[in-house]
């Protein structure tokens, strides 16, 4: 393959892959605790250009695009408040438990409600959990204390989609209620924002949009170059 389509191709594919990254995190723009992700791009490598006489190096060539590998950027995001008993935002670090059929899962979203059972649960019917690992019962005037919420340290969690992220949560100190401690400490009546800056993440679509265009730009000119240069060798070939 022709080294400039590999090098245009590359880029192209890892301008695609930022361009659905920045897609999914402008569709949750709004989403509460939700935390975007990204793709760091560097340069596949070089291979260095020597003097076959001296072997000096007189220069290096680059050979396209690699992405490295994909992370979440868990940084807390501010506050907004609701004055809704029943929405939490945990403010420093840490992760609300809940209990999912795949057994239990971790998320920043504290927009809870109440169950037909009357258990404090996720938006999609999730139970939410206390420190213990045990569901959570809404007092009968549609209020939990947020003591009884649980925050978990969970290394390396890992996104799972649906807001939640899976992972194993460690034991240690919790932050659970208002208490400090090496855990963030829960509020209550307030909402996390979503991790996403919309202004930013179209600005940056925006220049992956035109990177992408430039990529196909130069497939089309180096696809045009060897094709009149095809004709013209099958020319020469002809008339001699």
């Amino acid at each position: 393959m022709d080294l400039g389509l590999f090098i245009a191709a590359s880029g192209m594919v890892a301008e695609q892959t930022r361009q659905d990254q920045l897609s999914n995190d402008l569709a949750n723009a709004s989403t509460p605790g939700y935390k975007p992700d990204a793709t760091p791009q560097q340069s596949f490598g070089e291979i260095l250009l020597r003097n076959s006489a001296t072997g000096r190096t007189i220069g290096s060539l680059n050979t396209g695009v690699a992405l490295g590998k994909t992370y979440t950027d868990m940084a807390p995001a501010g506050m907004q408040s609701t004055g809704e008993p029943l929405d939490f935002g945990i403010v420093g670090t840490g992760f609300f438990g809940v209990q999912t059929p795949e057994g239990t899962r971790y998320t920043r979203d504290g927009q809870f409600t109440t169950s037909a059972q009357g258990l404090l649960v996720t938006a999609t019917g999730q139970n939410v959990l206390n420190q213990s690992g045990t569901p959570i019962k809404v007092a009968a005037d549609g209020t939990v204390p947020a003591s009884a919420l649980g925050v978990f340290n969970v290394p390396g969690a890992v996104k799972q989609g649906e807001n939640l992220f899976a992972g194993t949560a460690a034991t240690g100190a919790s932050g659970a209620g208002g208490s400090s401690g090496a855990l963030g400490t829960v509020r209550q009546g307030v909402l996390e924002e979503s991790g996403v800056n919309p202004t930013t993440a179209m600005v940056e679509m925006v220049g992956s949009l035109r990177t992408f265009q430039s990529g196909q730009q130069a497939i089309q000119a180096i696809d045009q170059t060897l094709q009149a240069a095809a004709t013209q060798v099958g020319s020469m070939n002809g008339s001699s």
